[in-house]
């Protein structure tokens, strides 16, 4: 059966029938973290769905290339004005590191959340700073378009001379406060946005370099289009993002893109709803109240768990995190493995509804990567009792190769690397022996006890198993 793709084009604002530029290839360019700290679980899930997306392409037989960016230099600490301080250089001088070292370490942090998460690299990951002359370039071709002019802080991009400007966004740009997106008094329009920003004459940065117009270093927006048209082309399949980069980083892209090169500059624009935690607050770094990938394994929390909890929400909607949340999407997800591992091989029975359900789970996700209806299938596949083992290993091998759930390996079962302390097992063999001189009422205490100090005991006919209550 041949699926056919839809995803929802913020662009256009509805689902639409994906058809690639070239037959049988998918560009797509990711928005990477700017790396100044680790990423947090809200930015995580954000690379969760393009690479759900990206592995669903290939189910689906197309040759994908992909590119994660890294921000290492011109994120201002205030996104939207292009004011404040790098992100990367304040955060190099605070933790007495540079700039170049910083940036490195947390993209290799970033690497590892990828890794734990089961989410594949992209073809190329690409470093901004690796591009400045390629930027340099982009400002030219805009200069020639008389597109940019200059401040006594750096070279704007004048969005007046771009019609279309905040078409994506729907931007309301009368109704815009003066204030709200820029410094009114430097630059002729509120929605101008900074391409070079000029080194303070006071001081000398750690990351600067000479251009035309001065010594300087890039504006954030300018990085994306640069390495996009270096390593991708001028109009590509889709861009991903989070919703946060609609109304300025995504719209200055296009303006910077299209306002050079006269094309499309993206078919397909996809983004990624926000993780928030109670009250529907945000997670966000500027706002100290973010959690890392490696805060929740401390806790005892496996990595693929929280992979699970981000596919029971859909990519567009709001996923609100809590440990409550954590520890049911934990349960669940060994629960399901638990009855995957006690499938049969030798059990052969209606391969015909087997590959129903496969059908139905791929068209799932080939509908806007509605992950949670393909986990419902899932379970309904895995407790039908007319399918035999066999081809519910042969369905879920397929579709795991998809959800990436890592759905055949058995290995990770807690119990499997749980530390019982001594007290404990000696606790529980007093309880055996108690139990085997049927001693009833002293086993239920010694129960008692071990309960106490988090741990339960089951009980099968020859021996018994000592488990984590906080495991379920």
């Amino acid at each position: 059966m041949t699926q056919q793709l839809h995803l929802f084009n913020t662009l256009t604002r509805s689902k639409e029938i994906f058809v690639p530029i070239q037959p049988g290839q998918v560009q797509i360019y990711t928005c990477g973290p700017t790396v100044y700290n680790y990423a947090h679980i809200g930015n995580l899930r954000s690379y969760i769905f393009p690479d759900l997306l990206k592995k669903l392409l290939h189910f689906l037989n197309y040759e994908v290339q992909h590119i994660i960016n890294f921000t290492d230099v011109g994120h201002l600490t205030a996104d939207t004005i292009d004011q404040g301080e790098d992100k990367v250089e304040q955060a190099a001088a605070e933790q007495g590191k540079t700039a170049w070292e910083l940036s490195r370490f947390y993209a290799d942090a970033y690497k590892r959340d990828l890794e734990s998460l089961n989410i594949a690299f992209p073809g190329k990951f690409t470093y901004a700073t690796d591009y400045i002359q390629e930027q340099i370039d982009l400002i030219k071709t805009l200069e020639s378009k008389e597109l940019i002019y200059s401040t006594a802080d750096g070279v704007y991009y004048d969005t007046s001379g771009f019609p279309d400007y905040g078409k994506m966004a729907k931007l309301d740009i009368e109704g815009l406060d003066a204030g709200s997106r820029v410094a009114a008094d430097q630059k002729r329009n509120k929605t101008d946005f900074a391409l070079w920003k000029f080194s303070p004459a006071d001081q000398q940065r750690q990351m600067e370099w000479e251009s035309p117009w001065g010594k300087g270093f890039p504006g954030w927006h300018l990085e994306c289009t640069a390495m996009v048209f270096a390593e991708l082309g001028q109009t590509i399949d889709i861009h991903t993002g989070g919703t946060d980069h609609i109304p300025v980083h995504h719209t200055n892209e296009i303006a910077q893109a299209e306002g050079a090169s006269g094309q499309p500059f993206v078919k397909y624009w996809l983004h990624g709803e926000f993780l928030v935690l109670d009250q529907s607050r945000r997670m966000g770094k500027s706002l100290g109240n973010f959690i890392t990938l490696n805060d929740l394994i401390e806790q005892g929390f496996s990595a693929r768990a929280y992979r699970y909890l981000a596919l029971t929400s859909h990519y567009r909607s709001f996923l609100t995190f809590s440990d409550e949340a954590l520890k049911s999407a934990q349960t669940a997800y060994f629960k399901l493995k638990r009855l995957i591992s006690g499938l049969r091989q030798d059990q052969e029975r209606n391969p015909d509804l087997a590959t129903d359900y496969q059908d139905r789970i791929v068209e799932a996700l080939c509908d806007d990567l509605n992950a949670p209806k393909a986990l419902g299938l899932i379970w309904d596949l895995v407790q039908d009792k007319g399918i035999g083992g066999k081809h519910k290993l042969e369905i879920l091998r397929q579709v795991d190769s998809i959800l990436s759930l890592s759905l055949m390996d058995f290995t990770d079962f807690p119990e499997l690397h749980l530390e019982i302390p001594e007290s404990v097992q000696t606790l529980a063999e007093q309880r055996w022996q108690a139990r085997l001189q049927r001693d009833f009422k002293e086993a239920d205490r010694l129960r008692q006890e071990i309960s106490e100090q988090g741990f339960d005991v089951r009980d099968a006919k020859d021996s018994y198993e000592v488990v984590s209550l906080s495991l379920g």
